[in-house]
């Protein structure tokens, strides 16, 4: 089987995006100027490049409907990977006709995760979304943490972990340190 892992970038203080659901700074997207620098996205060298070769090789998406919906389910695919949405509505019309490798899964995380990873095959799934995350933890169909820890306060926003069921310890892979973020891999602990 697959194994899950989400991807995030999170502020020094713990938030994936500021109140407006911008990510921080004057263009609103401080925390992926780590491989986005200026909004646009750029061939990440040096060790961060590990992560974002092992972030496209990824067979399939796992993302909520929020993290969906603002990315306009990524015009269908991402980079030709199936979309598995965790949502507890029906999808609206652009994703339901319009997005053929889009998946709306309504009966839980669980059954995404099972989706998805069937759709991955020897590939790993790539997981995003705050909410999705400590869903995914508290089903305990979450495998690992890619965490790019951005040197930032954004000092107010959404929190990556919020709401957890319960103390969720998690084993450290492997630290990646650069001067845009510190790159933080977790196992999750079962």
């Amino acid at each position: 089987m697959s194994t899950s892992v989400l991807y995030m970038s999170v502020s020094a203080d713990g938030y994936i995006s500021a109140p407006d659901d911008f990510l921080g700074g004057p263009e609103g997207h401080r925390l992926h100027e780590w491989f986005a620098p200026g909004g646009e996205f750029a061939e990440v060298t040096g060790p961060a490049a590990e992560v974002m070769d092992e972030m496209g090789a990824a067979g399939a998406v796992v993302t909520g409907r929020r993290t969906a919906e603002l990315m306009d389910h990524w015009g269908g695919d991402l980079n030709g990977r199936p979309i598995f949405v965790v949502s507890h509505r029906p999808p609206a019309p652009a994703a339901r006709f319009g997005y053929p490798l889009v998946t709306y899964v309504t009966d839980g995380i669980a059954s995404a995760m099972k989706q998805a990873q069937a759709a991955a095959g020897d590939k790993h799934v790539y997981v995003q979304g705050g909410y999705t995350a400590q869903q995914a933890l508290a089903a305990g169909v979450l495998d690992e943490l890619q965490i790019a820890q951005v040197p930032v306060l954004l000092g107010g926003g959404r929190r990556l972990f919020d709401v957890l069921p319960a103390e969720i310890e998690l084993d450290i892979v492997r630290v990646i340190d650069t001067p845009e973020a510190t790159h933080l891999r977790y196992r999750v602990r079962r």
